[in-house]
């Protein structure tokens, strides 16, 4: 797993986690079982959640210990079937009735573009960078200057130009080297080995 800006509600090993924002490569040893989840995409983790998102930023916790009523899922009634299992997931995150904020949703997106700066985010939603800090940390789980990054190597992954370094510009880094640093920063891999097998995932 890759840092993707997201937060997620995964069943393994017989009971639910809240899996936080990455900030680090994260390898998974296999667990030998169906596992089942939801993607909270980013900005929606602290309303669903009901806690500031970079509480959770890079842990794996029990849902239980968040949601204590969650705790009677695997009380002796853990549903054998995954679809069991997704469907709990998913009425708790319904009966949370989080709204997405629209300024976040618009911080999300517009520091999504390839070149966005943080300053001029901030500017154009006519808040400070601080207040914009608080706001993007809380809801994401990191602030918008990582976040922006995340959102380079995601632009990577989707860019189409086959010269390494056409498709470094195209995602919004500065240049090759700079792309080469940040991907081996976030991946843990070289820029050629990570895109040989990148696929974007649903954030």
């Amino acid at each position: 797993m890759i840092p993707d800006g997201c937060v997620d509600l995964v069943w393994l090993d017989g009971r639910p986690f809240v899996m936080g924002a990455d900030t680090k490569p994260l390898v998974w040893a296999a667990i030998g079982a169906p596992a089942c989840g939801i993607r909270l995409r980013p900005g929606m983790a602290g309303a669903v959640l009901g806690l500031p998102a970079y509480e959770v930023r890079d842990q794996q916790i029990p849902l239980a210990q968040l949601w204590p009523s969650t705790s009677e899922w695997t009380d002796g009634t853990d549903p054998v079937e995954p679809s069991g299992r997704l469907r709990l997931l998913a009425e708790a995150v319904l009966h949370r009735r989080a709204e997405p904020d629209p300024l976040i949703g618009a911080a999300v997106r517009r520091l999504g573009v390839p070149g966005a700066r943080v300053a001029a985010v901030a500017a154009d939603l006519g808040v400070s960078e601080r207040h914009l800090n608080r706001l993007v940390s809380a809801a994401v789980g990191y602030g918008p200057k990582f976040l922006a990054r995340v959102a380079r190597l995601r632009g990577l992954i989707a860019a189409g130009e086959p010269v390494l370094a056409d498709r470094a510009l195209a995602a919004g880094y500065a240049s090759q080297a700079h792309m080469a640093d940040e991907v081996r920063c976030l991946t843990g891999l070289t820029a050629v080995r990570f895109l040989e097998d990148a696929a974007l995932t649903a954030a």
